[in-house]
């Protein structure tokens, strides 16, 4: 598997959250993190902020953000 970022969106003009799906010593990983864009540069660059967690976490990742929108939902 080749790393493949499956969406981004932009979090300010200097930092965007990225959500990809890489590979790392033959394990498959889902990454998400926060991007930024170095001063005098237009390419961003990965940060340290963020969490890679095995493919086997994705259905409880799936889980934990449709309860964060049912609580949020909730609020309203």
């Amino acid at each position: 598997m080749e790393n493949l970022i499956v969406h981004s969106f932009k979090k300010k003009e200097t930092e965007e959250v990225s959500l990809a799906l890489r590979e790392f010593k033959g394990k498959a990983y889902v990454d998400l993190r926060i991007y930024f864009k170095p001063r005098g540069s237009e390419e961003f660059k990965p940060s340290k902020k963020g969490i890679m967690l095995s493919t086997e976490f994705l259905p409880q990742l799936k889980v934990a953000f449709e309860k964060a929108e049912e609580a949020l939902a909730a609020r309203v």
